[in-house]
């Protein structure tokens, strides 16, 4: 385990709200550390008007369509009991499952909704919400993978018509896929696991699949048995429901914006950079046409649409009657999920935290009931081999986020003969001594010749340093099998310098361990999600 704080990547924001929530109490709706904030949430969630039937069926469609496991769908079936509520979670639909955090989102929602059930004898749902209605395609086309010598490996979908236009759950995979599973094919490392892996990876990405619905079913391959309920929000079918927000926002324009830039002032008071800082004139929702995917903006009584300026009227009615032409943005996106779902609580990452503390004011004005928060579970898997090195090498995990050799050189300097850097050290402070000795004599002599000796001294000093780091390169050519084994473990923990969990791609572990990975982190890592764990399978 190791103390979050130690991470310089990892926002205090996350920090303060697990181990000092009452700091931070203004901006939430609640402690998930208090069971009474559990009982209270579970409660007015669970009471909140909402169409579970409709939601079940549209759930049910999506699960038949991808043929999801039985222990899915029997979850699933637990939200028409109005006492059932969710723990959700959610990501963009990252090419072959992407990377590593995803599948620890869904982890971290099963193993809370198994624990709120026992303590709370309710029905509770995990729930992962893939999210495809953005059109950035750039976010979710590439996957991430290291060979069999540890190089970081990248590969890419080729852009399908409408990439960077519409909505990702427009894009249809094109006959390139085919192509990029044989690229992933040349670059995993061969185990006993990859000729399974690869066929099922071809099973879900064919050309033609729906890049949404590829990514949902590969998830429900991964750990659909263990009870996860995977809901692609593309789903025009359940827009209806969601309807009066879309009204709502336009009939009060630019007033989330406004609650959400006071959000961020508060958020901003209690040391913490806000997330998003709408403009004025901003509507937190999209336009979708046949072109792709618009901002809203008001332009005095009107919106601009795209290209296109219209009466607010029209604009209003178009939203009632047909909700399906528009989207939420990431400021109203929560509100949709959380009248769809009985969230009782959303498993988050690190900017999610940030977007979340905005929204309190937001959940109210729309009459929507806001979950707790619960951080997802961090992690780094590392193999024998890397953890080995690790604890011979007594190296912090951290000290290999740099990507230049100082832990490394650190690492030699400190497995060099002792006699060697005492020696230096001794000579280096009888150097100093005598320059200073000699000082004196030769500034009664001459006062301007005392510059000249703290030169001279600072030059004899440089080149002593000079010898050392001479010695370290001298040990580094010695020992490349410790070059080497620092690099691997580098290479596996912070491919390019970026933490494992955000680079390599599901597949990679997949390849390592089994398609059976993702159940097993589901046994091994704990639900405390207050430190990051590094891990050997």
């Amino acid at each position: 385990m190791v103390d979050l704080p130690r991470f310089p990547w990892i926002r205090p924001l996350v920090t303060e709200y697990t181990r000092h929530f009452d700091r931070l109490a203004p901006l939430f709706a609640g402690n998930p550390g208090d069971a009474s904030a559990w009982r209270s949430t579970i409660d007015r969630v669970a009471r909140a008007p909402r169409d579970r039937k409709s939601l079940h069926a549209a759930l049910q469609r999506q699960l038949d369509r991808r043929g999801a496991p039985r222990e899915a769908r029997d979850r699933a079936a637990l939200l028409l009991d109005s006492a059932s509520v969710a723990i959700v979670t959610g990501q963009q639909a990252g090419v072959f499952g992407g990377p590593l955090y995803g599948i620890l989102k869904a982890v971290t929602a099963i193993q809370l909704a198994r624990q709120v059930e026992r303590d709370h004898q309710v029905p509770v749902v995990p729930v992962f919400w893939v999210e495809v209605e953005d059109h950035d395609w750039d976010e979710v086309k590439s996957a991430r993978v290291l060979d069999s010598q540890f190089a970081v490996g990248d590969v890419e979908l080729a852009n399908p018509p409408g990439a960077g236009a519409l909505p990702v759950a427009q894009l249809t995979l094109g006959e390139d896929v085919s192509a990029a599973i044989d690229r992933l094919a040349s670059l995993l490392a061969p185990t006993e696991f990859t000729s399974e892996l690869l066929a099922r990876l071809r099973e879900r990405y064919q050309p033609g699949a729906a890049v949404g619905t590829a990514f949902a079913g590969w998830l429900e391959d991964l750990l659909g048995r263990q009870g996860l309920v995977v809901f692609e929000a593309g789903d025009l079918s359940l827009k209806p429901l969601v309807a009066d927000l879309f009204v709502h926002e336009l009939e009060r324009p630019c007033q989330t914006a406004k609650l959400a830039r006071e959000a961020g002032a508060l958020m901003a008071s209690l040391g913490h950079a806000p997330q998003v800082e709408p403009a004025e004139d901003s509507v937190a929702l999209f336009y979708l046409d046949a072109s792709g995917r618009h901002g809203i903006r008001r332009k005095g009584d009107e919106y601009t649409t795209g290209e296109r300026v219209r009466p607010a009227a029209e604009v209003r009615a178009e939203a009632a009657a047909h909700p399906e032409r528009f989207s939420p943005n990431v400021l109203l996106r929560p509100l949709v999920q959380d009248r769809l779902f009985p969230t009782a609580c959303y498993v988050a990452g690190p900017s999610e935290f940030a977007y979340q503390a905005q929204l309190g004011t937001i959940y109210r004005e729309f009459g929507v009931e806001p979950p707790l928060l619960y951080s997802r579970v961090s992690a780094t898997v590392l193999d024998s081999a890397a953890a080995r090195f690790l604890d011979w090498s007594r190296l912090p995990i951290e000290a290999l986020h740099a990507q230049d050799e100082s832990a490394l050189n650190r690492l030699l300097e400190s497995l060099l003969p002792p006699d060697i850097d005492r020696t230096i050290e001794d000579t280096d402070q009888l150097i100093v001594e005598r320059l200073e000795q000699l000082k004196g004599p030769v500034t009664s002599v001459d006062p301007t010749l005392g510059g000249a000796v703290d030169t001279t001294l600072n030059r004899m000093r440089d080149t002593l340093k000079s010898l050392q780091g001479k010695v370290v390169q001298a040990a580094k050519r010695k020992d490349d099998t410790l070059r080497r084994k620092f690099t691997r473990a580098r290479a596996l923990a912070f491919p390019d310098g970026v933490p494992q969990e955000r680079a390599l791609n599901v597949v990679f572990f997949l390849n390592r361990y089994g398609l059976s990975f993702g159940e097993r982190l589901l046994s091994v890592l704990p639900l405390e999600t207050d430190v990051h764990y590094v891990l050997t399978l």
